[in-house]
């Protein structure tokens, strides 16, 4: 097994930081790297500096906090629920922020307030059906934790059919904007949306950090937690309850942007991580990291055209889940 250095920590900021950079300094007006830096300091060109601090700077650091809040919030979904194939896309809550969202878009309210509400109460909503579902199988007991994904695939299926209901009276630019948005994209970034998603992040991201010890308990199981004084369907519940206010503060701010849950805890692991508190902090640096890399090569790939950021992480998390579900059948 291997053992996380404290020197892992340095590696990756600083990968982060070289892709953030790239990200700022590449696109459909490339800008040197020693441009950026003055730029961010209101020096230079005033063009390279509306280009740098109002257009590109809002893009890399919403797609950063994206993807931290996606692996953080997938980290402690598969502690809590001793599945490695758990994460907020799969299990059903980003489907069903989006149909909260898309709704209250649809009926023309864009204040990122209302929207972040509406889809945290949609993903709410999608864990308790969920939730609900899984106990079928066990006849109205506790939830059954190998139906769970299972579950989440469902309620995903329905949200997607309640979103196409709910878009179906809509204008054409609302349907075309709505369906961009559901694909997941960074393009609409500004310092307003930004500072509510690192605000969501920051209280959400932090009581995960908080109750990680819980965490680290359930992931030994009901019967051990309940050994140790530990409520499991309390923390359970808590658990799911803050998760899914991160990924509906995701897909308010980028839409759905699948799989990155799912991939960054397995890589902080594969770094030797195991207790939840350090674990949760290591997968909100790497989904940072890889969602603004994906947000790159969204808009780099294809010029002049902007691929879809959900479409790159589904790309790179698809065939990583067949291997997870290989491995884990």
């Amino acid at each position: 097994m291997t053992r996380f250095r404290g020197w892992y920590w340095l590696l990756l900021v600083a990968i982060l930081f070289a892709i953030a950079a790239l990200a700022v300094a590449r696109g459909a007006v490339s800008v040197p790297l020693a441009a950026v830096f003055e730029a961010l300091g209101g020096r230079g060109d005033p063009t390279v500096v509306a280009i740098v601090r109002d257009l590109r700077l809002p893009r890399v650091m919403l797609g950063a906090l994206v993807g931290a809040g996606l692996g953080a919030s997938g980290a402690a979904l598969q502690g809590s629920l001793r599945n490695p194939l758990a994460e907020p896309y799969l299990l059903g809550v980003s489907g069903g922020a989006a149909v909260g969202a898309v709704i209250v878009f649809a009926l023309g309210f864009t204040g990122d307030f209302v929207v972040t509400m509406a889809a945290f109460v949609g993903s709410v909503a999608a864990v308790l059906v969920a939730l609900a579902v899984s106990r079928v199988g066990a006849r109205g007991a506790r939830a059954d934790l190998r139906t769970l994904l299972i579950a989440g695939v469902i309620v995903g299926a329905f949200a997607n059919a309640a979103i196409m209901v709910a878009l179906a009276s809509a204008e054409p630019n609302t349907i075309r904007g709505a369906l961009f948005w559901m694909m997941g994209s960074a393009a609409d970034a500004n310092w307003r949306r930004v500072g509510w998603l690192a605000a969501s992040i920051v209280a959400a991201g932090g009581a995960l950090i908080y109750w990680a010890r819980e965490i680290d308990v359930l992931s030994l199981g009901e019967e051990t937690a309940a050994s140790l004084g530990v409520n499991a369907e309390r923390s359970g519940r808590r658990v799911f309850l803050i998760a899914a206010l991160l990924a509906a503060a995701t897909v308010a701010a980028a839409g759905l942007v699948g799989f990155v849950g799912l991939v960054v805890p397995h890589i902080a692991r594969r770094m030797g991580l195991r207790s939840h508190r350090p674990l949760v902090l290591a997968a909100a640096l790497i989904g940072a990291t890889l969602v603004v890399a994906a947000d790159l090569a969204a808009r780099t790939v294809a010029p002049p055209t902007e691929l879809p950021l959900g479409a790159i992480t589904a790309l790179l998390g698809v065939p990583f889940f067949l291997v997870q579900l290989r491995r884990t059948a």
